[in-house]
């Protein structure tokens, strides 16, 4: 009897066995949580950043916050920065704020030093947001973005796409390119010296130390020239996906 009953017990699957016979489990299209309209980056290992290469930086900030264009935030922002823009090793060449992200062009000497120095402006972010909000809690949302750009063409461009975002935004809110030509007060516009002749009279007053730091890399300060100098008027492209 002893022996029937063992032989009647049931064999357990194994997970193949189990999707073979219910179809569930493992590996298959549209299986795991939704991405999502903003699928957060993963946290997977980043990859290497050359120390000569500038590198394009995204911050986002969670739904239901304030706007990071509103002046009090932009002042407060500034002031922050400008405590925390060059670190030695990492340095915040230029910026913009948008709505509900900031996009930053770095200059770190290896991934370490971007994410020491990335940890350091995401809280002073998060901080100078729940000052001006008169809020506490988390601000961001997700890890932040990063693309190191490896040519004079891939600078020329990134510059263009952080400097004119905003334009850029507003033409697709508008579905037509902006009519006015000024420079970004939510920028560090203003403290950029590649601007075509014409933006000369669209200038704030830079009387005051810039909260950027100075450029080092070749690419940053005189690479990306070889492509042209930025209109003030043109429309930035989509710039290529960044990695996690």
């Amino acid at each position: 009897m002893a022996g029937d009953r063992l032989a009647r017990r049931p064999k357990q699957l194994t997970f193949s066995d189990y999707r073979k016979r219910t179809g569930r489990g493992g590996p298959r299209p549209g299986a795991g949580r939704p991405r999502g309209p903003r699928p957060r980056v993963l946290h997977r290992e980043r990859a290497p950043v050359p120390g000569d290469c500038p590198v394009h930086v995204t911050l986002r900030v969670k739904a239901n916050l304030p706007s990071l264009r509103e002046g009090k935030f932009v002042r407060e922002w500034r002031r922050s920065l400008a405590e925390a823009s060059e670190r030695g090793s990492f340095r915040v060449a230029h910026y913009s704020l948008q709505g509900d992200h900031a996009h930053l062009l770095v200059e770190a000497h290896g991934k370490d030093a971007l994410a020491r120095g990335m940890k350091s402006i995401a809280a002073r972010l998060a901080r100078a947001l729940n000052r001006c909000a008169g809020r506490s809690g988390p601000v961001l949302d997700g890890r932040y973005h990063h693309r190191s750009l490896r040519s004079p063409r891939e600078v020329r461009r990134a510059l263009a796409y952080v400097l004119l975002n905003a334009r850029r935004h507003l033409a697709k809110r508008r579905s037509a390119a902006p009519s006015a030509v000024r420079l970004d007060p939510a920028s560090s516009a203003r403290w950029f010296d590649g601007w075509r002749p014409q933006a000369a009279s669209g200038l704030a007053d830079t009387s005051a130390a810039p909260e950027v730091a100075r450029l080092r890399t070749w690419l940053l300060r005189v690479g990306w020239r070889r492509h042209g100098l930025v209109d003030p008027g043109e429309l930035p492209t989509q710039q290529p996906a960044a990695t996690s």
